[in-house]
């Protein structure tokens, strides 16, 4: 069943705009690959989005005419989500889907309200506590809604949702940091640390680090420095002038490796990489981006700190004196480390991308369905889930 032919079901999945949609996207696709599944990706024509699926083996790559709404572009993304929507048609005329899953963002509202017109089940998932606009849209039209936190499942008007975490890809598990190091260009038994800002996030967060480093200059670290495109220069030229050993780089595609190499991470809030770091298990400084949308990384970042998973400092009370406290503690108390990574596990999804594969199967076999909105949480707690309910059963 790991080649399926022609006649085997068709699942699109909508998963383009930023890595967050993507990549637990694609973790879904390859549990729908290994029960059989034909899978197209859906995306948009970002180049993040061009580069990632280069690494989605067997599947067809759709690129939808799809922007986002923003800086009060109306005309252009409404031009742009119709022809998404025709684009879509066209695709399913000639790959009949079974099901659609929208992963969020700009590129799931055209393949949701296309599939309608094929029969099609329908399906999305919300990886943040704050359901963006698109999701909040769309849940009354699809026969599931699948959430990364239980505070999401109340925002969504759907049929029925299902809190499943949010799905990281299979090498996201916690590696020897030593190795990991070496293969970045790191000294192998030196506390390293990980900051990465994101595609839209870095500025803020480069400027944050780079005010903090002349109080943490004679400390015996090293720094794994993702910069984002706009700031590379600028901050390896501060990495050299303090006198500090560092790999900086605009981006790295093994973020598993990053992750692996690291003693303690400062990151945005965005939930695809807060799965990422419960996955391996990584002490960090959470600083929330202040321009997402309903300012939702903050309440992300929220419930991991109330959780004690994770460091919260929000952008607008940030100061040197504080990112270099925060980054010595974590560094320096190893018992503090332990008690963050103990806190995490509660927070990995193992099964997650596996029970929605398994739900968008079973959900499209059967043609009858309840009438009425149900939202399916189990016994999982707001605010502090436990590992076992995350699980797939």
């Amino acid at each position: 069943m790991n080649n399926p032919g022609k006649n085997t079901p068709f699942v699109a999945i909508a998963c383009g705009g930023t890595g967050g949609h993507l990549f637990p996207g694609i973790a879904v696709a390859e549990e729908l690959k290994k029960r059989g599944c034909r899978i197209g990706l859906l995306i948009s024509p970002k180049e993040i989005d061009q580069q990632a699926v280069k690494a989605a083996r067997d599947m067809e790559i759709f690129t939808l005419p799809a922007v986002g709404l923003q800086n009060h572009n109306y005309l252009s993304f409404a031009l742009s989500f119709w022809k998404s929507l025709r684009a879509a048609k066209k695709i399913f005329k000639s790959h009949p889907p079974q099901a659609v899953l929208a992963m969020g963002g700009f590129t799931s509202a055209p393949p949701i309200l296309a599939a309608r017109k094929f029969g099609a089940k329908t399906f999305l998932h919300e990886s943040n506590t704050i359901p963006g606009r698109a999701n909040r849209f769309l849940g009354r039209f699809v026969d599931e809604a699948f959430v990364g936190f239980p505070e999401a499942a109340g925002r969504l008007k759907s049929r029925k949702t299902s809190v499943t975490g949010t799905p990281v890809r299979p090498q996201f598990l916690p590696q020897p940091a030593a190795s990991c190091r070496t293969s970045l260009g790191l000294e192998p038994n030196v506390p390293t640390i990980l900051v990465v800002g994101g595609s839209q996030g870095a500025s803020g967060l480069n400027g944050i680090i780079l005010s903090a480093l002349p109080l943490l200059a004679a400390k015996n670290w090293q720094w794994l420095h993702l910069t984002g495109a706009n700031d590379f220069e600028k901050v390896k030229a501060a990495y050299v002038a303090q006198k500090l050993k560092a790999v900086v780089k605009p981006f790295l595609a093994e973020m598993d490796l990053a992750l692996g190499a690291a003693t303690v991470a400062v990151s945005r809030a965005g939930a695809s990489s807060l799965a990422e770091i419960a996955a391996v298990r990584m002490p960090s400084l959470l600083v929330p981006f202040p321009s997402a949308a309903d300012n939702h990384q903050y309440f992300n970042a929220v419930a991991f700190e109330k959780t004690g998973a994770a460091r919260l400092l929000e952008q607008k009370h940030s100061t040197p004196e504080k990112v270099a406290a925060i980054l010595s503690e974590l560094v320096e108390d190893e018992a503090a480390r332990l008690q963050m990574q103990n806190m995490l596990a509660q927070w990995h999804a193992p099964g997650s991308a596996a029970q929605i594969a398994e739900n968008i199967l079973q959900v499209s076999s059967f043609s009858h369905r309840a009438n009425h909105p149900k939202i399916n949480l189990g016994h999982l707690p707001s605010g502090a889930p436990a590992r076992e309910h995350f699980s797939a059963a």
